[in-house]
């Protein structure tokens, strides 16, 4: 199974994230749970083009127990990790491969999704 480079499992609760996304970033992420086995399984890979912790208070009313996350330089770069997230994973929560931001042209890293 392939490594998501990103930190976690933490608790995806308003305090879990107020207590571990400290700064405003792009930022890509992935929801799930970690088994008996400690294994993280993800199911729900996003991105916040400007600010992660806003973004994941957005689900903390779902039912995913916890999150992982990593800071990014930029919208792109977050778009890319999402994207990466998504292919290397294959979330079944994700109906659709990851859009980009509105008017931005950027392409997929792996895929032609939007040749």
């Amino acid at each position: 199974m392939p490594n998501s480079g990103l930190r976690g499992p933490f608790s995806l609760t308003s305090a879990g994230i107020d207590s571990e996304v400290t700064r405003t970033s792009a930022g890509a992420y992935a929801l799930g749970k970690t088994d008996d086995q400690n294994v993280f399984h993800i199911h729900y890979v996003g991105r916040a083009d400007s600010d992660v912790a806003t973004r994941l208070k957005a689900h903390v009313p779902k039912w995913y127990p916890q999150f992982k996350f990593e800071y990014y330089p930029s919208a792109k770069a977050a778009f890319e990790k999402e994207c990466n997230l998504y292919h290397d994973f294959g979330p079944g929560d994700n109906e659709v491969h990851p859009a980009r931001p509105q008017g931005a042209s950027w392409t997929c890293p792996r895929c032609t999704a939007f040749d």
